[in-house]
């Protein structure tokens, strides 16, 4: 088995366990596994999903308040339909894109295996609330991008990881206050597990932020002007505030990147 082909595999997967579970393992055999990086696979648009969540439009989504038992669970249950597209977004990165250098297989495989412990984790605390993964609603809002990129690796570098992905940066720390606010053992324990998915979510927007430069340097585009024409060809919804500046930073923002988003 090679890295790729083991990346393409877990993509098609259904079973949300069976597809993270796919991932780590993939990812602990990763010294064994040669990187295919001229092999192209046949294509898919979409990932391997199962029969639930039902997937609707993203108003149709309820919202409820995490003050009460139920709405916890379904905004846990939000958070981690987030990370299971999130294994989804890495998996494809590692298959879908020909010719890059292997770090750049290694690094998104990295990544894939980290959401997937992100979501076996938020899973597990799902079923200490009495539900599981998929007993909510949810949307498939990150598939547009993600469809609209898979022919352009740098607009998909600039617009997944940079673009979406960072737009968690920013939410995290103002869903955490709500939970605290919550004050149960359950709130402050997923407050917890969002602490962690916080610090690793950095690492990963890092490795966009560093393989977008790496492909402007390449092509010879100018990161700015690029990301800012990306985002009107593709329709990629612009990040709102409060912007977690001090994350986005370390995350590998530029002070001119930076000062746009806030401009």
């Amino acid at each position: 088995m090679q890295l790729r082909h083991s990346a393409y595999h877990a993509f098609g997967m259904q079973d949300p366990i069976e597809k993270a579970l796919a991932t780590q393992a993939m990812w602990d055999s990763r010294a064994t596994l040669a990187i295919e990086s001229l092999t192209q696979f046949p294509r898919l648009d979409l990932p391997g999903l199962p029969d639930t969540p039902r997937i609707v439009p993203p108003q149709d989504v309820p919202k409820r308040s995490p003050f009460t038992p139920l709405g916890h669970a379904s905004l846990i249950h939000s958070i981690a339909h987030i990370e299971f597209n999130a294994i989804n977004l890495a998996l494809d990165a590692v298959w879908r894109f020909t010719g890059m250098p292997d770090a750049f297989y290694v690094d998104w495989a990295g990544v894939a295996q980290e959401e997937a412990k992100h979501f076996l984790l938020l899973r597990a605390h799902l079923q200490t609330l009495g539900y599981d993964y998929g007993d909510f609603d949810a949307h498939d809002g990150l598939w547009t991008i993600c469809r609209s990129t898979q022919d352009d690796i740098i607009a998909r570098m600039a617009l997944v990881p940079r673009t979406l992905e960072a737009r968690g940066l920013d939410a995290t720390p103002l869903v955490q206050n709500k939970l605290r606010k919550v004050g149960t053992p359950s709130a402050l324990e997923a407050v917890a597990i969002l602490d962690l998915i916080l610090k690793e979510e950095v690492g990963h927007v890092a490795i966009g932020n560093r393989w977008y430069a790496w492909l402007c340097q390449r092509d010879g585009h100018d990161p700015l002007e690029f990301h800012r024409q990306a985002v009107i060809a593709h329709r990629a919804p612009r990040p709102k505030p409060p912007h977690n500046l001090e994350a986005r930073q370390q995350a590998g923002f530029t002070a001119a990147e930076l000062q746009a988003l806030t401009a």
